[in-house]
Protein backbone atom coordinates (compact mmCIF):
# COMPACT_ATOMS: atom_id res chain seq x y z
CA UNK A 1 0.00 0.00 0.00
CA UNK A 2 1.36 3.58 -1.48
CA UNK A 3 0.44 6.69 0.08
CA UNK A 4 0.92 9.73 -2.12
CA UNK A 5 0.92 13.24 -0.43
CA UNK A 6 -0.47 15.86 -2.22
CA UNK A 7 1.30 19.29 -2.13
CA UNK A 8 0.35 22.49 -4.19
CA UNK A 9 2.27 23.41 -7.18
CA UNK A 10 2.92 26.09 -5.84
CA UNK A 11 5.41 25.19 -3.41
CA UNK A 12 9.24 24.08 -3.59
CA UNK A 13 8.31 20.51 -2.96
CA UNK A 14 7.80 18.06 -6.23
CA UNK A 15 4.60 15.72 -5.45
CA UNK A 16 6.12 13.25 -3.52
CA UNK A 17 9.46 14.20 -3.01
CA UNK A 18 10.85 16.95 -1.05
CA UNK A 19 13.82 19.21 -3.00
CA UNK A 20 16.96 19.71 -1.13
CA UNK A 21 18.52 22.79 -1.02
CA UNK A 22 20.75 23.10 1.95
CA UNK A 23 23.17 20.92 1.02
CA UNK A 24 23.91 22.28 -3.00
CA UNK A 25 24.51 25.85 -0.71
CA UNK A 26 27.05 24.00 1.62
CA UNK A 27 28.39 22.47 -1.52
CA UNK A 28 28.94 25.90 -3.48
CA UNK A 29 30.13 27.02 0.24
CA UNK A 30 32.89 24.14 0.01
CA UNK A 31 33.50 25.19 -3.63
CA UNK A 32 34.17 28.59 -3.33
CA UNK A 33 36.67 27.94 -0.25
CA UNK A 34 38.40 25.19 -2.73
CA UNK A 35 38.77 27.79 -5.57
CA UNK A 36 40.16 30.32 -2.89
CA UNK A 37 42.59 28.01 -1.61
CA UNK A 38 44.02 27.32 -4.86
CA UNK A 39 44.79 31.04 -5.69
CA UNK A 40 46.07 31.17 -2.28
CA UNK A 41 48.28 28.43 -2.86
CA UNK A 42 50.05 29.95 -6.27
CA UNK A 43 50.06 33.23 -4.50
CA UNK A 44 52.20 31.17 -1.84
CA UNK A 45 54.28 29.54 -3.93
CA UNK A 46 55.19 33.18 -5.84
CA UNK A 47 56.20 34.43 -2.78
CA UNK A 48 58.20 31.75 -1.53
CA UNK A 49 59.57 31.25 -4.74
CA UNK A 50 60.85 34.76 -4.84
CA UNK A 51 62.05 35.13 -1.14
CA UNK A 52 64.45 32.05 -1.91
CA UNK A 53 65.51 33.73 -5.14
CA UNK A 54 65.95 37.10 -3.86
CA UNK A 55 68.09 35.52 -0.78
CA UNK A 56 70.08 33.30 -3.20
CA UNK A 57 70.91 36.25 -5.29
CA UNK A 58 71.85 38.30 -2.67
CA UNK A 59 75.58 39.08 -2.56
CA UNK A 60 77.67 42.36 -2.18
CA UNK A 61 81.08 43.25 -2.96
CA UNK A 62 82.75 46.56 -1.43
CA UNK A 63 86.24 47.17 -2.79
CA UNK A 64 89.00 48.05 -0.35
CA UNK A 65 92.50 49.78 -1.45
CA UNK A 66 92.66 47.06 -3.84
CA UNK A 67 90.63 44.69 -6.03
CA UNK A 68 92.73 42.20 -4.30
CA UNK A 69 91.22 42.82 -0.67
CA UNK A 70 87.98 43.29 -0.75
CA UNK A 71 84.74 43.34 1.25
CA UNK A 72 81.80 40.73 0.65
CA UNK A 73 78.51 40.30 1.68
CA UNK A 74 76.73 36.72 0.59
CA UNK A 75 73.63 34.97 1.94
CA UNK A 76 76.26 31.61 2.28
CA UNK A 77 78.11 33.80 5.00
CA UNK A 78 75.56 33.65 7.22
CA UNK A 79 73.63 30.18 8.36
CA UNK A 80 70.73 31.27 8.96
CA UNK A 81 71.02 32.55 5.63
CA UNK A 82 71.07 29.31 4.02
CA UNK A 83 68.64 27.70 5.78
CA UNK A 84 66.30 30.15 4.74
CA UNK A 85 66.95 29.70 0.75
CA UNK A 86 66.60 25.87 1.47
CA UNK A 87 63.47 26.10 3.95
CA UNK A 88 61.94 28.39 1.75
CA UNK A 89 62.46 26.15 -1.53
CA UNK A 90 61.22 23.47 0.15
CA UNK A 91 58.07 25.21 1.41
CA UNK A 92 57.87 26.36 -2.67
CA UNK A 93 58.09 22.85 -3.99
CA UNK A 94 55.23 21.65 -1.36
CA UNK A 95 53.18 24.23 -2.63
CA UNK A 96 53.61 23.22 -5.90
CA UNK A 97 53.10 19.31 -5.27
CA UNK A 98 49.77 20.20 -2.90
CA UNK A 99 48.27 22.30 -6.61
CA UNK A 100 46.55 18.54 -7.69
CA UNK A 101 45.22 18.01 -4.30
CA UNK A 102 43.43 21.95 -3.87
CA UNK A 103 42.35 21.01 -7.66
CA UNK A 104 40.39 17.31 -6.07
CA UNK A 105 38.65 19.76 -3.27
CA UNK A 106 37.53 22.02 -5.92
CA UNK A 107 36.04 18.87 -8.24
CA UNK A 108 34.86 16.99 -4.87
CA UNK A 109 34.19 19.79 -1.93
CA UNK A 110 32.42 17.08 0.50
CA UNK A 111 35.50 15.24 0.06
CA UNK A 112 37.42 15.33 3.98
CA UNK A 113 40.40 13.36 2.89
CA UNK A 114 42.18 15.81 0.86
CA UNK A 115 41.64 18.46 2.96
CA UNK A 116 42.51 16.28 6.25
CA UNK A 117 45.41 15.66 4.06
CA UNK A 118 46.34 19.13 3.00
CA UNK A 119 45.52 21.19 6.68
CA UNK A 120 48.26 18.34 7.85
CA UNK A 121 50.99 19.21 5.61
CA UNK A 122 50.26 22.73 5.56
CA UNK A 123 50.94 22.80 9.16
CA UNK A 124 53.95 21.27 9.17
CA UNK A 125 55.24 23.35 6.20
CA UNK A 126 53.92 26.52 8.03
CA UNK A 127 56.03 25.77 11.06
CA UNK A 128 58.97 25.65 8.82
CA UNK A 129 58.38 28.77 7.02
CA UNK A 130 57.90 30.59 10.36
CA UNK A 131 61.00 29.33 11.81
CA UNK A 132 63.26 29.97 8.65
CA UNK A 133 61.71 33.65 7.94
CA UNK A 134 62.30 34.29 12.13
CA UNK A 135 65.79 33.52 12.13
CA UNK A 136 66.43 35.16 8.39
CA UNK A 137 64.72 38.23 10.03
CA UNK A 138 66.83 37.81 13.18
CA UNK A 139 70.34 38.66 11.27
CA UNK A 140 68.55 41.22 9.08
CA UNK A 141 67.49 43.39 12.24
CA UNK A 142 70.89 42.98 13.21
CA UNK A 143 72.64 43.70 9.78
CA UNK A 144 70.45 46.79 9.84
CA UNK A 145 70.98 48.01 13.17
CA UNK A 146 73.89 45.97 14.97
CA UNK A 147 74.18 45.74 18.73
CA UNK A 148 76.15 47.12 21.27
CA UNK A 149 76.49 44.44 23.58
CA UNK A 150 77.28 41.83 21.59
CA UNK A 151 80.00 44.25 19.50
CA UNK A 152 77.92 43.72 16.12
CA UNK A 153 77.74 46.53 14.05
CA UNK A 154 75.45 47.21 11.53
CA UNK A 155 76.44 46.80 8.39
CA UNK A 156 73.71 48.17 5.99
CA UNK A 157 75.24 51.09 5.82
CA UNK A 158 77.99 49.83 3.69
CA UNK A 159 76.39 46.93 2.24
CA UNK A 160 72.62 48.98 1.37
CA UNK A 161 72.06 46.37 -1.84
CA UNK A 162 72.83 43.20 0.08
CA UNK A 163 70.40 44.54 2.82
CA UNK A 164 67.80 45.79 0.65
CA UNK A 165 67.97 42.02 -0.96
CA UNK A 166 67.81 40.08 2.21
CA UNK A 167 64.97 42.57 3.49
CA UNK A 168 62.95 42.09 0.05
CA UNK A 169 62.92 38.18 0.77
CA UNK A 170 61.98 38.21 3.98
CA UNK A 171 59.00 40.31 3.90
CA UNK A 172 58.05 37.71 0.65
CA UNK A 173 58.33 34.48 2.88
CA UNK A 174 56.26 36.07 5.89
CA UNK A 175 53.86 37.23 2.97
CA UNK A 176 54.03 33.32 2.23
CA UNK A 177 53.50 32.84 6.07
CA UNK A 178 50.22 34.82 5.91
CA UNK A 179 48.86 32.61 2.37
CA UNK A 180 49.55 29.40 4.57
CA UNK A 181 47.48 30.76 7.98
CA UNK A 182 44.62 31.44 5.91
CA UNK A 183 44.73 28.25 4.36
CA UNK A 184 44.92 26.34 7.11
CA UNK A 185 41.93 28.11 8.50
CA UNK A 186 39.84 27.58 5.53
CA UNK A 187 40.87 24.57 5.29
CA UNK A 188 39.74 23.99 9.29
CA UNK A 189 36.51 25.52 8.17
CA UNK A 190 35.46 23.75 5.38
CA UNK A 191 36.23 20.36 7.38
CA UNK A 192 34.04 21.69 10.70
CA UNK A 193 30.98 22.28 8.18
CA UNK A 194 29.20 19.51 6.78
Amino acid sequence: MSTTIDVPESSNVVKGKAVLVAPQRAAGWKKGIAIVDFILRLSAIAASLGAAATMGMSDQTLPFFTQFFQFEASYDSFSAFQFFVITMALVAGYLVLSLPFSIVTIIRPHAPGPRLFLIILDTVFLTLATASAASAAAIVYLAHNGNQDSNWLAICNQFGDFCAQTSGAVVSSLVAVVALVLLIIMSALALGKH
